[in-house]
């Protein structure tokens, strides 16, 4: 059959709107309420983006046309979504999907931090939770999470803020946002330690605590995963090189996947006991096996130094 429609009618190409008007970029904060979404907008607005807080979700299509037609003015937006919207929050989904159809480029930035960690900041400004009523303050941060949870599993980038103070975000956020042209993939490879608990922000998490333990050797006590002498003992018990092989293969395979389907970061964590000696050392190879696979790669060292 004839295709009858007229080329006023052809769908626009991704990034372009109509008229040929070219799309703004768009993030989209979200996440705990006392996580650093503040924190986390107040480091793109400083970055050269244009930061609306609180906007209703109905309104974010809007605000990308706006962007679109203001001649290259506003190329960058970020909007921070959160629950203090309530009835509105429930229609984010829905302008998820029409930003899909529009063609724009958006990335969700979901902010978390454990409960404890909630608690401590509300009861820190003695501030109730905006989703608590009558109840306590654990009580709202559990409706939150709930209500928030299908939202967390379709964010680009999950930062988890517990053991963070606003340096530390703003400094997270530049690394993710500070650059010329965008790349790819960009990779967090993180080191921890499991007696302090898993990283909730971590997309894979791998074991290496079936090698054998560095602090049980003296002279190898004192030092880290960084150091020659632990990584050389690490990388040379048997399983070592070949683990590191078969992940870095495995990783390789999702990140082609990830780039097909437009996920920009990815949150890889190898842990040991204490986050000191093979998980640091692991780390540290991975990353570089990554780097080297074209993927852009920072190392974070989340448990060394806490012994």
């Amino acid at each position: 059959m004839q295709d009858e429609r007229t080329p006023q009618e052809e769908p626009a190409p991704a990034g372009q709107g109509e008229e040929g008007l070219t799309l703004p970029e768009l993030v989209i904060i979200t996440g705990m309420s006392g996580a650093g979404r503040s924190t986390a907008a107040n480091t793109l607005e400083d970055l050269g983006w244009f930061v609306v807080d609180n906007l209703p979700p109905a309104l974010i299509t809007t605000m990308v046309d706006l962007g679109a037609r203001s001649q290259g003015n506003v190329a960058r937006i970020a909007v921070v979504v959160d629950v203090r919207g309530r009835s509105f929050f429930d229609s984010l989904r829905e302008s998820l999907a029409d930003l899909a159809a529009m063609g724009v480029t958006r990335r969700i930035v979901f902010l978390e931090a454990s409960d404890n960690a909630l608690v401590r900041r509300f009861e820190s400004v003695r501030r109730p939770h905006p989703l608590q009523g009558e109840g306590r303050i654990v009580d709202g941060i559990a409706a939150e999470r709930d209500l928030l949870r299908e939202l967390r599993g379709d964010a680009d980038l999950v930062i988890d803020t517990s053991n963070l103070n606003v340096h530390e975000l703003r400094a997270k956020m530049d690394a993710q946002f500070t650059s010329g042209d965008e790349p790819e993939l960009r990779a967090t490879v993180m080191s921890f330690g499991f007696k302090y608990g898993l990283p909730v922000d971590a997309d894979h998490v791998m074991d290496v605590r079936f090698l054998p333990n560095p602090h049980w050797v003296p002279e190898l006590r004192p030092y880290t995963g960084t150091s020659e002498e632990v990584s050389s003992y690490v990388m040379g018990q048997p399983g070592a090189k070949e683990f590191l092989d078969h992940y870095a293969e495995l990783l390789n395979l999702i990140a082609a996947g990830y780039r097909r389907e437009g996920k920009r970061y990815v949150t890889v964590a190898i842990g040991c006991t204490g986050g000191k000696h093979r998980s640091v050392a692991m780390a540290e190879k991975l990353a570089r096996r990554l780097s080297d696979a074209g993927v852009e790669t920072v190392v974070v060292h989340r448990d060394m130094g806490r012994e």
